[in-house]
């Protein structure tokens, strides 16, 4: 797929893996934090890397969150990550603290390199202590390697529910040189970023500083991982950390550079890839829910309303039945608390209009089971008040929901 604005030029590339761009490596496998599944992973840059973080906004944050924060707002550089899965480190008290920098440490060591550049998160169940004794033999067991072999291995050790791997890779030109970014997610359940239980890493060999890679990556957030619900529920552990290695030797990235854009929508473009795959692959879900708002006061409150109607449980059981009750749908457009005119909205599904300026519009129930029954199902709403446009995306809610987060812990 290639991408075209007035300069950016992007294109997908096949081998969509974390250690895509240049200086990076990786590492996963099962250390027995849980049963047989891979639990532990570590992603390692060849050198300190300018890093950018985006964290939960649950007041109860997991003890490696903490510590990942330092590493990000102080040191502001970061050569590793060292991930678990099968246990979230979460309402764990001082004990989680100082197990999380147990966990830095150990990795640390495992490299040769200082304590300070190495973020740590982890994913699972809230507030069981962690278990160091396997989590460290198995820091020292891990052999980061840079090719597709050893990036699966990460991308299987981070998931928890999850039903499968979510990888994309880019590549796009900055001085004349290719410049790749390339990211990697977990998430299934438990998904209301504003940031959920979702880990996102993304590495590029781009020249940037940190600051400006956070000024990017926080407006990003906004557009891709904050777009997206499965459930409503913000976790404790959420957290998306981009590296750039600088080792694709382009001058530094600044909002100036004349191929400031050609960055800049690649790494968008990488973060909505991931967003749309972890949306997808909500718990029990079997279809992609995709809601576009146009006409709104504003571009705020157009994904506002656009996350309001995904996150409808309502609509998201209509859509698993093939129910063509727009009447949710509108219903959560009016409790949005965003403005609205009644007389002026439009309703489509699947481009199968069912309200025009207010007014019901007579259609096809069968046409519309058989846009209902598809894999991705679009829902769009005009406003007719402004100028503003927005993006969310969701998934159905099913019967299977129910049954994955009703045994979790068991």
């Amino acid at each position: 797929m290639t991408v075209t604005t007035s300069t950016n030029v992007m294109k997908k590339l096949s081998s969509k893996n974390i250690v895509s761009p240049k200086g990076f490596k990786a590492a996963g496998l099962h250390c027995g934090l849980k049963h047989k599944k891979k639990d532990l992973a570590i992603l390692v840059s060849e050198v300190p890397a300018s890093v950018a973080g985006v964290f939960t906004t649950n007041a109860v944050q997991a003890a490696p969150l903490k510590v990942t924060k330092e590493v990000v707002y102080a040191t502001k550089k970061m050569q590793a990550m060292i991930v678990n899965s099968g246990n979230a480190n979460a309402c764990t008290g001082k004990q989680g603290v100082k197990d999380a920098q147990t966990m830095q440490a150990l990795a640390a060591e495992k490299l040769g390199i200082a304590q300070d550049l190495v973020g740590v998160c982890s994913t699972g169940v809230i507030g069981e202590m962690m278990k160091l004794e396997p989590v460290a033999n198995g820091i020292l067991q891990l052999e980061p390697k840079d090719n597709l072999e050893s990036a699966i291995d990460f991308a299987q050790a981070i998931l928890t529910t999850d039903t499968v791997m979510k990888n994309t890779s880019y590549s796009t030109t900055v001085d004349g040189k290719e410049v790749i970014i390339a990211g990697v997610a977990k998430g299934s359940g438990m998904i209301e970023p504003n940031m959920a239980t979702m880990l996102g890493f993304i590495t590029t060999d781009a020249n940037i500083e940190s600051d400006v890679l956070q000024a990017a990556l926080s407006t990003i957030t906004n557009l891709t991982f904050n777009a997206i619900t499965v459930d409503g529920d913000t976790s404790t552990n959420d957290t998306v950390v981009v590296l750039a290695n600088g080792l694709a030797g382009n001058d530094s990235l600044t909002p100036e550079h004349p191929d400031w854009q050609n960055f800049y929508y690649t790494l968008q473009t990488v973060a909505e890839d991931l967003a749309k795959m972890i949306a997808k692959d909500g718990e029990g879900a079997t279809k992609l829910i995709e809601v576009e708002v146009v006409g709104a006061i504003s571009d705020e409150e157009a994904r506002k309303i656009a996350k309001t109607v995904v996150g409808s449980p309502l609509v998201k059981t209509a859509v698993f039945g093939c129910d063509a009750n727009w009447g949710r749908i509108i219903a959560a457009v009016g409790y949005s608390g965003a403005t609205v005119d009644p007389d002026k909205i439009t309703i489509q599904i699947g481009g199968a209009t069912m309200v025009e300026n207010g007014e019901p519009i007579p259609f096809s129930e069968d046409e519309l089971i058989q846009i209902l029954k598809m894999h991705e199902v679009k829902i769009y709403v005009s406003l007719g008040v402004g100028d503003g446009k927005g993006h969310a995306w969701g998934c159905d809610l099913t019967y299977d929901y129910v049954q994955i987060n009703a045994s979790y812990r068991s």
